[in-house]
């Protein structure tokens, strides 16, 4: 059985991974280093481009995860299984997932062309928009040292969370991104805004 990558259970579960394996999740290198913690913490294999489909991070735009893969990273994080994840989650504040579900964008759910505002403290604001292939464009910034122009690439937003902005580019730099080039907001507080524009 196959589940949506955009349930909010699936969203929380990501975060937790995440957190736990101390990775960023936004390179195909960070998914074969979960690959290989999962196999040294579990005994488990599974190969990356099966990982990347739970972060929506596969090119070839599958929008489903197997429920094996669900048990396996549910158990990574302290679960049974699928099951019993989400069983622990209802059991817990219901504000848990409805955050997830209204302040986690995924880039792979957006068209291109379409605009995102996103902010974090003091009072910085940034206007970007998506280019396709998980890669942005600032097209208007406030109080930042992100300028128009500038580009980056990102899987994922999270309100309450930092960004970590991939393959960052300068406006003004030509050629290929820096493949080290890295640029976090939000390391405090995370995004305090992230909002989808109307055209």
């Amino acid at each position: 059985m196959n589940f949506k990558t955009n349930l909010p259970e699936i969203a929380t579960l990501r975060s937790q991974v995440k957190a736990k394996a101390n990775l960023a999740l936004d390179t195909h290198f960070h998914f074969i280093q979960l690959v290989a913690e999962l196999e040294k913490e579990l005994r488990e294999h599974m190969s990356e481009t099966t990982l990347e489909r739970v972060w929506g991070y596969s090119t070839r735009g599958y929008d489903t995860v197997s429920r094996r893969t669900l048990d396996v990273l549910s158990r990574y994080v302290g679960a049974k299984n699928w099951d019993d994840f989400c069983q622990s989650l209802r059991n817990k504040s219901g504000k848990e997932s409805d955050l997830f579900l209204t302040n986690t964008l995924m880039a792979s759910s957006l068209e291109i062309g379409a605009h995102l505002l996103i902010g974090w403290q003091p009072d910085r604001i940034c206007e970007i928009k998506y280019l396709g292939n998980n890669r942005f464009e600032a097209i208007r910034t406030e109080n930042s040292s992100i300028k128009p122009g500038d580009s980056f690439s990102c899987i994922l937003f999270e309100k309450g969370r930092e960004l970590y902005m991939d393959l960052f580019q300068r406006a003004n730099e030509t050629g290929e991104p820096n493949p080290n080039a890295r640029y976090v907001v939000g390391q405090q507080n995370g995004l305090t805004t992230l909002e989808i524009l109307k055209k």
